[in-house]
């Protein structure tokens, strides 16, 4: 998809390409956002399996699977074989890791480092363990890993919780304890996992340290001072620039824990049952699972916040719930007829809207039936607002989907024990997740630009210009792996990287686009259909040709693609012999080009497309 996801996706081959893994860059520009451990295991992907899109979601993928395994052991060893199923089922099938690893972000791999890491910290500790030392070796080899995919807070927050957890046991003076953990060689450990990576940024990216708590347009201080200033006590305290981003309400973070845990929220109630008194090993880790979200919630509570920041503690609320749904008490039985209610309220709401529009026309591709919300889209989930009733038209086959998904979870839960639900709801789930699968194969052209790819790989060569921002049009470049200009992009992600010293040359204004356009040889532009009117006072509508369009998006070019037959290439199967110029009189309709009839269309050309 465009954003994040091809961006990650193109860092990592770019140093599996350059040889360079300490530096990340997007079209040559530096990009000291991000620590690189997300990035070296898609290079590692990409060495094994080859470059494809498929490969760069390997180690997020493993990382899930290996995320649930690991929390139905550590449910295992805390409360005993069902629990643990419960808690791996919980964290294996709920909403939020399913949507949150549908983008390439290293959130999973970071929660998965630190509930090892909090599990290491209670074996480490355990009257009854006999390896404390391999414990708290694992502990810190997770926070060095930690460390290097979110940077400090892949180690604030299993220090934090650990620090808490202590204090409320009154067992942090504890000298037995302290020495169970082996905190000088754990440190060492966590030193020589993380500080070789952070040595050579600084060292590649001077100047070393900038004393100063500002930046704005222009300024470059390094890679130590955006990297740990800007990005992370900056950023907390939402003075970060560039400010592309936008915060999620403190309260709505909180309550959207329950969309995120769903279906198995409705179990939480039933925790208020449980002990939390640390006098085994259920309650300690009871114990700690509140000290964990509290740790995660509080921290984000005060800081920026995206939706799925509060990823890391759905491990801790996955235990808990483990450990309630294994009592069976009656707060459990009272869960299950709530998700009984709920499920049948969602069949009967999905089924309505199919119902709705089951005779609503479906024209091109679902981004002509979508509002714009570019306000929200600085938020994980703002694409979201764009619904509206006509865009669910194009999403028939996935309502029914999950009509038929929550059908089965109401009626498959009605008078069933604990364990019989929780494979209704897990089954429910898988359903449900199929249902989404579809639904974002047709949000593709609108989410992704991956079809403008494709035309610009087979139609002749020339130079790539991207209109506004790469983030925009990621998955071309990821696509097409080009060389890019940035027609007014300088701003946001890139604009700091592209003030440092030797930047590339890769960012153009409105005055130095007419040249280029002229000029004989061949150059390709994308842009958002929102833009053509701009594009066309700055090189004329007669000079704007149209390759391929779809999404809301255009693909254009500066001359007519007209081949003789001596010129084709037989291996891009080219077909295509004209093409006609942007017309704003006969495209009134910018946004969704739905009036855009006469544009030649080069990708129905090129595949007998319709």
């Amino acid at each position: 998809m465009d954003d994040v996801d091809a961006v990650q996706g193109q860092i990592a081959r770019n140093m599996l390409t350059s040889g360079d893994w300490v530096t990340a860059r997007l079209d040559g520009v530096a990009y000291l956002e991000k620590a690189p451990l997300v990035y070296w295991t898609m290079a590692i992907a990409y060495k094994i399996f080859g470059v494809h899109d498929w490969a760069a979601r390997v180690p997020i993928v493993l990382a899930a699977i290996g995320l649930a395994w690991i929390i139905a052991l550590f449910g295992r060893w805390a409360f005993g074989e069902r629990a643990g199923f419960y808690a791996g089922l919980c964290m294996a099938s709920g909403i939020g890791l399913f949507l949150f690893t549908r983008i390439l972000i290293p959130d999973v791999i970071l929660t998965l480092t630190t509930t090892l890491a909090m599990w290491s910290f209670l074996r480490a500790m355990d009257e009854q363990e006999r390896n404390e030392r391999r414990w708290a070796f694992i502990g810190a080899v997770c926070m060095g890993i930690g460390l290097l995919l979110k940077s400090l807070i892949g180690v604030l927050f299993p220090v934090a919780a650990g620090v808490l957890y202590l204090l409320v046991t009154h067992r942090f003076l504890s000298a037995q304890v302290w020495s169970k953990l082996h905190l000088v060689s754990g440190m060492v450990v966590i030193l020589a996992i993380a500080l070789p990576w952070h040595v050579l940024a600084t060292l590649r990216n001077p100047p070393i340290f900038a004393f100063t708590l500002h930046s704005g347009p222009g300024q470059y201080h390094g890679f130590l001072w955006f990297f740990f200033i800007n990005e992370q006590l900056l950023r907390f305290l939402n003075l970060r620039y560039p400010h592309d981003y936008d915060t999620v309400p403190r309260p709505l973070f909180w309550l959207l824990m329950l969309v995120w845990l769903f279906p198995w929220s409705v179990y939480l109630p039933a925790t208020v049952k449980l002990s939390f008194k640390p006098a085994d090993r259920a309650g300690q880790t009871r114990l700690l699972a509140l000290c964990w979200v509290g740790v995660v919630m509080i921290f984000f509570t005060f800081s920026t916040t995206q939706e799925y920041y509060s990823m890391p503690c759905y491990p801790a609320l996955a235990l808990l719930i483990g450990s309630a749904m294994a009592s069976e008490n009656s707060w459990v039985r009272g869960g299950t007829r709530t998700l009984s209610v709920i499920s049948a309220g969602a069949a009967a709401t999905v089924i309505g809207i199919y119902w709705k529009v089951r005779h609503m026309p479906a024209p091109g591709d679902i981004a002509s039936a979508l509002s714009r919300n570019p306000n929200a889209y600085r938020l994980s989930m703002g694409h979201m607002l764009d619904l509206t009733l006509a865009s669910f038209a194009y999403l028939r086959t996935p309502l029914l989907l999950a009509g038929a998904a929550f059908l089965l979870g109401a009626v498959w839960t009605i008078r069933s024990n604990t364990f019989r639900a929780s494979v209704a709801i897990a089954c429910m789930m898988i359903l449900f997740f199929q249902a989404a699968r579809v639904a974002l194969v047709v949000f593709d052209p609108y989410l992704s630009s991956r079809p403008l790819a494709n035309a610009l790989l087979a139609a002749p060569d020339g130079k790539l210009i991207l209109n506004g921002q790469y983030y925009t049009f990621s998955s071309v470049v990821f696509y097409t792996d080009r060389d890019v200009l940035m027609l007014n992009g300088k701003f946001q992600n890139l604009e700091y990287g592209a003030y440092a010293p030797h930047a590339p040359s890769v960012f153009i204004d409105d005055t130095e686009l007419p040249p280029l356009w002229s000029s004989s040889e061949r150059y390709y532009l994308v842009t958002q259909a929102t833009g053509m009117d701009r594009l066309a006072t700055v090189v004329g509508a007669a000079n704007l040709f149209v390759v391929a369009r779809g999404g809301g998006k255009l693909l254009l070019t500066n001359q007519p693609l007209n081949l003789r037959a001596s010129e084709r290439d037989p291996e891009k199967k080219s077909t295509w012999d004209w093409g006609l110029p942007w017309d704003s009189e006969l495209c009134q309709d910018t946004v969704h080009l739905t009036a855009c009839t006469p544009t030649y269309s080069f990708i129905a050309r090129a595949w007998g497309a319709t």
